[in-house]
């Protein structure tokens, strides 16, 4: 597939890593421009181009940015992209440590992810956003493995969330499907999903003992 990635740190970074070694077409690109990923594309064989020409195509994007540089994409960002693209956002907001506070978030009660299919405008699917970026590529293991970490997927668009799982098996890692975009506070930062290491069961298992309430520690 053609993938696009915006965001070249830890997460986006060992994505572009794993997605061309297993052969896909890789676009990626950050904010400080196409000039600073010269070595990740000569590592990778990924192509780096401005954030813009990051989508044009993709069947794939992720956007693997801090919740505050989401609103600083080009507006109708992804209009140049494949139809039927799915988007992943991995990200989380982190008031205190780095975003500041975001009104909606805070006083709405919405989750990150609504908020960043907003600043979007198109749907989005949530996944990553708890993985540790070296469990990418350390902790990559083939299907029925027992050692097989399970990743936490929510979304709104069914298409999208099964393309996104696909990828995320072909990856090295099982699936939770985790409901929708307005579920999915149960894998944001604090919750006992988050960053968690485990298999199917226990991923379902953290997935429904997390509370809805924020914890004061990411608050803003």
């Amino acid at each position: 597939m053609q993938i696009g990635i915006i965001g070249a740190g830890n997460i986006g970074g060992n994505l572009t890593r794993r997605l061309t070694a297993l052969g896909h077409k890789v676009f990626v690109a950050n904010s400080r421009g196409p000039h600073t990923l010269t070595a990740l594309a000569e590592e990778t064989g990924a192509t780096a181009v401005p954030v813009a020409e990051a989508v044009r195509d993709a069947e794939i994007v992720v956007v693997a940015i801090p919740v505050k540089a989401v609103p600083d994409l080009p507006a109708g960002l992804l209009d140049a992209a494949a139809d039927g693209v799915a988007v992943i956002d991995t990200g989380n907001y982190y008031p205190r440590e780095r975003d500041g506070r975001i009104a909606e978030i805070e006083d709405e009660g919405i989750t990150e992810s609504r908020w960043t299919q907003r600043r979007l405008g198109h749907p989005v699917i949530k996944a990553f956003n708890g993985t540790y970026a070296q469990d990418l590529l350390d902790r990559t293991r083939p299907a029925g493995d027992p050692e097989r970490i399970a990743v936490p997927v929510a979304g709104d668009d069914e298409e999208a969330k099964r393309k996104v799982r696909a990828l995320i098996d072909e990856l090295g890692f099982d699936t939770v499907d985790a409901g929708g975009l307005d579920d999915s506070w149960r894998q944001q930062p604090g919750t006992p999903v988050y960053g968690l290491r485990a298999g199917v069961e226990d991923v379902t298992k953290a997935l429904a003992e997390a509370s809805p309430d924020r914890r004061p520690e990411f608050r803003g």
